[in-house]
């Protein structure tokens, strides 16, 4: 399994950003793909999760009306809309999976919300 993020970057508040996470060595279309981020410091929280058809998402109450989690199972890649960012969205977001009970994560691409 391995799962790649880009997109991250720096943006002042207020401004979007688009993340995406390129998904490979496993039938991406079966599993729920999960955002989640890290800021220095604290634990690793989740943002966003997405069905395996796309069909449900769900949200932590810090991002909702504000993150948008999709999916294209052609592309095997899910992506994190991002608007209306906040200082505090700082960090580094990663994507994850469970497959066959093993969690996996991506390497991390770093969002700096500053002005």
């Amino acid at each position: 399994v391995q799962l790649v993020e880009s997109g991250g970057g720096l943006v002042q508040p207020g401004g979007s950003l688009r993340l995406s996470c390129a998904a490979s060595g496993f039938t991406f279309r079966w599993y729920v793909m999960r955002w989640y981020r890290q800021a220095p410091g604290k634990e690793r929280e989740m943002v966003a999760d997405i069905s395996n058809t796309g069909g449900s998402t769900n949200y932590a109450d810090f991002v909702k009306g504000r993150f948008t989690i999709s999916r294209d199972n052609a592309k095997n890649t899910v992506y994190l809309q991002m608007n209306s960012l906040k200082s505090e969205d700082t960090a580094v977001y990663y994507c994850g999976t469970i497959v066959y009970s093993r969690e996996y994560w991506g390497q991390g691409t770093q969002v700096t919300v500053s002005s």
